[in-house]
């Protein structure tokens, strides 16, 4: 298998991607974070310290998918036309699960940015809440799909 972000002389290179074509690419990405019950009913009924955590972790996902060009080095500055999150509350183990969907039409896939997207919104739910709980979980952060460009369609 050819590793595509090394030239001839195994130095690191960002893939060219100007002969792909532009195609509708979509993925999605998801994540779990797991918490103690005083912490996961804390963020349930808004009674935290530094304000809305699930509103300010669905911003964050966001900034955080249209970054990930400047964290990644050698993912490619995308034109993003659509983010969309959505957050699953799992009371019966005081879990959030963050799914997040990135869109564009474009040469090169937005798997990254989607997988960016629900690390940085996770994280975020931790940095709110570190001081009920430090022993939460982050777990699970994996593609859910993918769909468009040469490499065809992927579901898990």
């Amino acid at each position: 298998m050819e590793l595509t972000h090394l030239d001839d002389k195994n130095r690191p290179k960002m893939v060219d991607v100007s002969s792909k074509s532009e195609t509708k690419r979509v993925a999605v990405a998801s994540g779990e974070i797991k918490m103690s019950k005083e912490a996961y009913q804390a963020i349930i009924s808004n009674n935290t310290k530094k304000g809305p955590v699930l509103q300010t972790a669905v911003i964050a996902a966001i900034l955080g998918t249209k970054k990930t060009h400047e964290l990644i080095p050698m993912c490619h500055p995308l034109l993003l036309t659509g983010i969309d999150c959505d957050i699953e509350e799992i009371p019966q183990n005081n879990t959030f699960k963050l799914y997040v969907t990135a869109r564009l039409n474009g040469q090169t896939g937005v798997e990254m940015e989607a997988l960016t997207g629900v690390s940085i919104g996770l994280l975020t739910i931790y940095d709110m809440v570190k001081a009920i709980d430090k022993s939460m979980i982050i777990s699970n952060v994996q593609l859910e799909s993918k769909s468009g460009g040469k490499s065809g369609d992927f579901k898990r």
